[in-house]
């Protein structure tokens, strides 16, 4: 690591180190502190707070955390103390493991990786002299409280901290929460408080962060953002228009080769991906696993055309681990050039090296991962980091949807670059119910102690400061009650809660552990006829629409048992291109891409193409008034352009459907059918005067809010109350409903 600061002899943290990190330092070649682990030596090294670290990539987060925490334990020889790392990835986990050996060998410290990977021997080592730098998944952690649980106070009697690396990775999701629980656990078997140590790249809003780490007393967590940057970004964002397959165009192609059958569009983003990359270390975002397998295999065949080495990689989470690791290892030995076409597999911390350049093909799924991901270009002193992004538009005809007149895809991906640019970023969600690991986190906790009473598991999971504190004492118990019925808990009549005959079966199992769920595919049909599957990711009501296959489809039924949703065609207007219904759009992004449209003037990192595209978005937003305008009559369909996000758009078009106008969130548009601009308005007010924002009844119809993993064994009232707490914002759609009701009125 190179020099930011001033030098060592100028450092009031280094002299607090131990003489042998010291020594370590100066040995690693180091000349100076960073700014961040100058000021975490201080925060960190008595183990009295709580401390979250937020800096760039490759700023030495790690190192700010365990210098001073490793200079504690060598302070302490009278007791061989504890530190617990927790990380999202095992991959994560074995890369630190190798950066803290180093460091921890010179110190006769032992560091001991714990995953499905990990020798029987390693761990039975550790079990018998619990010390040193445990690092460890949550699901792994998770398993240590069920399958060790009455050893587990003595295996963390010595914890002096616990490390949460990559923290943004947690926040708001049912992973964060049983982390969370894991968390308050850990403190309840060792017995003693425990520092909480957050670090990461990204943190929207450094209170809220603060929040997740000690829900009871954030505002003693003491906050480490590091400013240090002066880095140079350069940004191109390159626009196209889709051109059809070379086989469309000559049907009568003898031998087609594969390049013949893709979009002529995808073919003029490969060609300039291959003519920029070539020679230089990069990593390519596109949005799905078939678009990496697509743009992966166009450069790796223009290699084998041009008889050169393929320098191209795909690197995604269905493929093996050898696989994955084979792109890693290309990219981080530094001999030869290597580019990874990857999903969000190598956004998160795993030690790459440095890129040249980061290259994000259509809309990023959020500008924190956009934030993340560049954080791998320009490590190197002096290298600016560098983002291309490119864009694929769609040919505009007379039935175009209104997304696609207004470039949708080109308007956000110009709106997050230009947040990313300001320095904003999506705030972690930190509300929500999380019912789905409540039950699981019983079911632990069970496991761990053998049996517990409903009074334990209230006050180890919710009572005032436990991590589900938002969960009434009436769902709760009602809770209990139907985990009984369903034999997923039993109790003895001394009122001890102990699994029951289906509890045991899923506490056996190993995807017992996970709290999450992946996301299961759903089966679209028509008349009997399968259409093909899809992620299903949004609430559904019966008459809503679904755009699938380039078509819009009504449904007539979902059966979430089956996964299968049942449509008929349905011939509202032209569905939109852009690719809505993926990552959750925030209000902020929305409210910058109506700056975008409305402003004149030219945005300075757009290619011509782009300009000329957005050029005709701004056009149209012009030309149908919809600075002033935002419920409009097009067609058989009303549309709405409510300027919100997604948890504000999916709860206004879950109330429109339930007042007999079938509505589905396309993005930007809030498309309405079955109803004159009239009825849609009365609609609204009736919407805006709502008094009762009660999911359990305003969701009575809805399907598929059953989302996570275990929300099928809670009560459907608690499941309804879960999934509005987690997944809409039903006042802000009624605000909204109200704005639209008095603007057209």
């Amino acid at each position: 690591m190179t020099s930011l600061q001033a030098s060592n002899s100028e450092s009031s943290g280094f002299a607090r180190l131990d003489e042998r990190i010291q020594r370590w330092i100066w040995t690693e070649g180091w000349t100076a502190l960073r700014d961040a682990q100058e000021r975490a030596i201080p925060a960190l090294i008595d183990a009295d707070r709580d401390v979250i670290v937020a800096a760039a990539t490759a700023a030495g987060k790690t190192e700010a955390a365990f210098f001073p925490i490793l200079t504690h334990l060598l302070q302490q020889p009278s007791t061989s103390g504890l530190v617990v790392y927790i990380s999202p990835l095992k991959a994560l986990i074995n890369d630190q493991w190798g950066r803290l050996t180093g460091l921890c060998e010179s110190l006769d410290i032992p560091v001991v990786g714990w995953h499905g990977d990990v020798a029987a021997s390693k761990k039975h080592r550790f079990l018998k002299s619990p010390q040193g730098v445990l690092l460890i998944t949550p699901e792994s952690l998770e398993a240590l409280f069920v399958t060790r649980g009455t050893s587990m106070s003595g295996l963390m009697a010595n914890l002096r901290y616990v490390v949460i690396d990559e923290l943004h990775a947690f926040i708001g999701s049912e992973r964060g929460k049983q982390l969370q629980s894991l968390l308050h656990r850990l403190e309840r078997v060792a017995g003693h408080h425990v520092p909480r140590v957050g670090l990461s790249a990204t943190l929207g809003d450094m209170r809220l962060a603060a929040h997740f780490l000690r829900s009871t007393d954030p505002e003693k967590v003491e906050l480490i953002e590091s400013k240090v940057s002066g880095q140079e970004l350069k940004v191109l964002l390159k626009g196209y228009e889709v051109k059809p397959p070379r086989i469309e165009l000559e049907p009568d192609l003898a031998n087609p080769e594969p390049e013949d059958v893709v979009n002529g569009s995808i073919l003029d983003v490969a060609s300039h991906l291959y003519k920029v990359l070539r020679g230089t270390n990069n990593l390519v975002f596109p949005n799905s696993r078939q678009k990496v397998e697509t743009f992966a295999d166009l450069l790796r065949r223009k290699c084998e055309r041009d008889c050169v080495p393929n320098e191209f990689w795909a690197h995604h989470g269905s493929l093996s681990k050898e696989y994955r690791e084979e792109a890693e290892q290309a990219l981080k030995e530094g001999s030869r050039p290597a580019t990874a076409i990857c999903t969000t597999t190598l956004e998160l911390g795993i030690d790459i090296g440095s890129v040249r350049s980061i290259c994000q093909v259509g809309e990023p799924p959020s500008v924190a991962s956009l934030r993340q991901r560049l954080g791998r270009s320009g490590r190197r002193k002096g290298e600016s980091a560098i983002l291309r992004a490119y864009c694929i538009e769609p040919q505009l005809e007379q039935s175009s949807s209104t997304s696609d007149c207004l470039r949708e895809a080109l308007v956000q991906s110009i709106a997050m670059i230009r947040l990313l640019i300001a320095g904003w970023f999506e705030p972690p969600r930190v509300s929500g119910l999380h019912g789905s690991t409540l039950i699981q986190q019983i079911l632990s906790i069970i496991a761990e102690r053998g049996g517990a009473t409903a009074a334990q598991l209230w006050s180890a999971l919710v009572a005032s400061d436990g991590p589900f504190a938002g969960v009434s004492k009436d769902d709760f118990v009602a809770l209990l009650r139907h985990l009984g019925t369903l034999r997923v808990l039993t109790q003895e009549s001394s009122g001890l809660l102990l699994h029951g005959e289906v509890g045991e079966q899923l506490v056996n199992h190993y995807t017992f552990y996970a709290a999450f769920a992946t996301e299961e595919e759903f089966r679209l049909v028509c008349d009997g006829k399968t259409l093909g599957t899809l992620p299903l990711s949004r609430p559904l009501l019966p008459q809503q629409g679904v755009i699938f296959a380039g078509r819009r489809w009504r449904v007539i039924d979902v059966d979430t048992e089956k996964k299968l949703i049942v449509v008929s065609p349905y011939k509202g207007g032209a569905p939109p291109m852009f690719e809505s219904g993926h990552s959750m759009v925030h209000d902020r992004i929305r409210q910058e891409m109506r700056k975008v449209l409305a402003e004149t003037d030219a945005v300075a990192f757009l290619d011509h193409e782009a300009q000329q595209l957005l050029q005709e978005g701004r056009e149209h937003y012009r030309r149908a008034d919809l600075k002033t305008t935002q419920v409009t009559q097009r067609g058989a369909e009303v549309e709405l352009l409510t300027w919100r996000g997604d948890w504000v758009n999916d709860a206004l078009a879950l109330l429109l459907t339930q007042r007999g106008l079938a509505s589905n969130n396309d993005g930007l548009v809030i498309s309405v059918s079955g109803g004159s601009k009239d009825k849609v308005i009365e609609a609204l007010r009736g919407i805006s005067q709502l008094e009762d924002l009660d999911p359990v009844t305003l969701l009575a119809e809805a399907k598929n809010t059953l989302r996570e993993k275990w929300d099928w064994a809670m009560p459907d009232e608690m499941a309804r109350r879960s999934f509005a707490s987690l997944c809409l914002d039903l006042e802000g759609a009624r605000d909204t409903a109200r704005t639209l009701y008095m603007q057209e009125r």
